[in-house]
Parts: C-alpha cells; sequence; structure tokens
C-alpha cells in the first residue's frame, strides 16, 4: 500500500491550495484517513481527518479554514485551505488506516510529505 500526496507549493498569506492524497495497493477497505502537518522544530500534529462514514475531525487552528473530503471510489483524499496563514507553513503527511484484505487487521499508513509554504 502506497500514499501518494500532491498539491504542496508556495503561496501568499490569505491564499487556497488543494492537497491531494491518493492510496493505491492492496486495498480492501479504508478506514479513517486524512493530514498531520509537521513544521520546523514542532511535533507533528492533527491537521484534518475524516473516517469512512463521512464525519471529520479538524484541528482547531484549522477549523473554519481547511476542509476535508474523500472520493471512497478512488481512494483519494483531499484538504482545501483557505485563507492560508504563514503558521500553515509545515510539511503535511497523508495517513490512512487501511485494511489490506477482508481477512486482514488495519495498518496505519503514512505518505511521504508534501510542503506547503504560506509567505509574501
Amino acid at each position: 500500500v502506497q500514499l501518494q500526496a500532491s498539491g504542496g507549493g508556495l503561496v501568499q498569506p490569505g491564499g487556497s491550495l488543494r492537497l491531494s492524497c491518493a492510496a493505491s495497493g492492496s486495498i480492501f477497505s479504508i478506514n479513517v484517513i486524512g493530514w498531520y502537518r509537521q513544521a520546523p522544530g514542532k511535533q507533528r500534529e492533527l491537521v484534518a481527518v475524516i473516517a469512512s462514514g463521512g464525519s471529520t475531525n479538524y484541528g482547531d487552528s484549522v477549523k473554519g479554514r481547511f476542509t476535508i473530503s474523500r472520493d471512497n471510489a478512488k481512494n483519494t483524499v483531499y484538504l482545501q485551505m483557505n485563507s492560508l496563514k504563514p503558521e500553515d507553513t509545515a510539511v503535511y503527511y497523508c495517513n490512512a488506516d487501511i485494511r489490506p484484505t477482508m481477512t486482514s487487521k488495519v495498518y496505519r499508513y503514512w505518505g511521504q510529505g508534501t510542503e506547503v509554504t504560506v509567505s509574501s
């Protein structure tokens, strides 16, 4: 199983970016999938996650600005980031709890990260 993240880049404060993360490989089901981020010198923190049923959980610092969604047919999760601030600058990591086969247990996977820089 692989998680491929894309969509990061440089954006000015107040701007928007859309991140995508596609899961591929042996996938029977994806439970929770979402995003964490890590800024230089800081611990990794929750950005947003979405469960298979559609329920969401957001980090306090992004509530009202970021929106997470998923396309189950494409095994893909999206993160729409609006009103970006310099403090959103970080490497964003995709994370997913995946059951590879019908009879296997659930494993947690991490993507390689995509860098988001918010600066004028």
